[in-house]
């Protein structure tokens, strides 16, 4: 398999780009971290939300135009782009799925990431991981968000 295929570092990120803003989200429940994220986005820039595990039905971050008016003060102009990814130690299951989401995200590199965390258990351990090569020069790790 070739390096542009595997590493987000192949021929797509041949050109410097600024690392993206990248914010660590933990708290108890998934509503709570959601809500912490629909607080924190920015009104422009395109915003990618990766979120460990299911919604617990009340999700912040439900921005369907079609089901609804909204008023401009809530809802950014670009919609951010949600992904849910299993639940399950990002750290303990060698980071498989949270490298292969976080290379298709890279690809075309947002203006923000955040990455919620069903559990802070290794919270650590995966931030340390994040600012390795080759995560340590596409993202900027900021202060984590706690919900």
């Amino acid at each position: 398999m070739s390096a542009s295929v595997s590493s987000p570092t192949g021929a797509a990120a041949v050109h410097h780009r600024p690392p993206v803003p990248t914010w660590l989200v933990t708290g108890p429940r998934a509503g709570a971290r959601e809500a912490a994220i629909a607080a924190h986005l920015p009104k422009e820039g395109a915003s990618v939300i990766i979120l460990e595990g299911l919604s617990d039905g009340s999700s912040a971050l439900s921005f369907d135009p079609a089901d609804g008016p909204f008023s401009h003060d809530i809802v950014p102009q670009v919609l951010p782009q949600v992904i849910r990814i299993a639940p399950g130690c990002l750290h303990c299951s060698g980071n498989l799925i949270l490298r292969v989401t976080l290379n298709r995200v890279l690809r075309r590199p947002p203006a923000r990431l955040y990455i919620s965390l069903a559990s802070a258990g290794h919270l650590e351990q995966l931030r340390s991981w994040l600012s390795e090569a080759p995560y340590g020069a596409l993202l900027d790790l900021q202060d984590d968000i706690a919900a």
